[in-house]
């Protein structure tokens, strides 16, 4: 019954959707307000959401079907699981599972390898031209975002457990007082904006080239789903490195808010690098990640080994 309730409602499906729809609203309205526009209200995207629901899911006459829906499904499922594994040892909530890095990173990939092979699926020349370009996009920024990664064991005497890691900063300070973890860091959240594909990283779906690329061909709840991903994401990737960098989280008192802050400042970073940056070629991006943002991420490893 207790797995049944995380997984369900908290820290699970309705907390990760909630936070992460207000978060997308956060994200909407900074970039109103850099555009100088006003923004949508709060509720704006669950309305986007419930709409997607109410309408019709059209299959593609030349997809299979089959691989065509279930990949939503599996990236949602992911990215869910993945909340929960993070978030548990980050609210210091006790589990039998103690966040396994390694189980968490394979299932932060699951959904850009499930938006792959929906796109394939589609039939559509479009999306597969999409597909394509989120592989060459997950091939170079997942290597850079491994190695930061392998900064922090290094620093945590070798543990991948995320508790460790918390544990190890509460002990010590958070890595991001470190030169290595300054270094990981910007490498992380260079990584975190390919992952969510958002500009200058929106390649895959690059709507004034592709007409949303490998999303192309979604429709309905099919499309809700995956708009529900992506808000899900939008918070747990920010999760992810605020617990990595900055010790998890602490609902006690005043630190309530500075918790619900960590959050806010990295949502807003990546909002204000979406905005003020202009999309760049699927050639520049790889090699931004494979060569510069590879060099840094080793540098940190270095700077780790040696206590920097």
């Amino acid at each position: 019954m207790k797995i049944l309730f995380q997984f369900l409602i908290f820290p699970g499906f309705l907390f990760l959707s909630i936070t992460g729809g207000i978060l997308s609203w956060f994200d909407r309205k900074i970039t109103a307000r850099v555009q100088f526009r006003k923004g949508p209200p709060l509720l704006q995207p669950f309305y986007d959401f419930i709409k997607l629901l109410a309408k019709e899911t059209t299959i593609p006459e030349n997809s299979s079907p089959v691989i065509f829906l279930l990949a939503p499904v599996i990236s949602l499922t992911a990215i869910i699981i993945a909340g929960i594994l993070i978030l548990l040892p980050a609210f210091n909530i006790s589990s039998g599972f103690k966040g396994d890095l390694i189980v968490i990173l394979y299932l932060l990939n699951l959904p850009a390898i499930s938006l792959i092979f929906g796109a394939i699926a589609s039939g559509n020349p479009t999306a597969s031209v999409g597909a394509s370009r989120e592989i060459k996009l997950l091939i170079s920024y997942e290597l850079p975002f491994l190695l930061t990664i392998l900064a922090f064991v290094i620093k945590s005497d070798m543990s991948i457990k995320l508790e460790d890691i918390i544990y190890e900063q509460h002990l010590f300070g958070a890595f991001i007082g470190s030169i290595s973890g300054i270094l990981a860091f910007i490498v992380s959240m260079m990584c975190v904006q390919a992952k969510l594909s958002l500009v200058p990283f929106d390649l895959p779906e690059a709507e004034t080239e592709l007409f949303a690329g490998a999303y192309t061909e979604y429709s309905g709840t099919a499309l809700g789903l995956i708009k529900l991903t992506r808000y899900i994401m939008l918070f747990v990737l920010p999760t992810f490195i605020a617990t990595i960098f900055f010790g998890g989280f602490n609902f006690e008192a005043w630190n309530i808010v500075l918790s619900v802050f960590k959050i806010l400042v990295l949502v807003f970073l990546i909002t204000l690098i979406r905005n003020t940056n202009p999309r760049v070629k699927i050639k520049s991006a790889m090699k931004f990640f494979l060569v510069w943002m590879n060099l840094l991420a080793i540098a940190s490893i270095i700077l780790a080994v040696i206590g920097y």
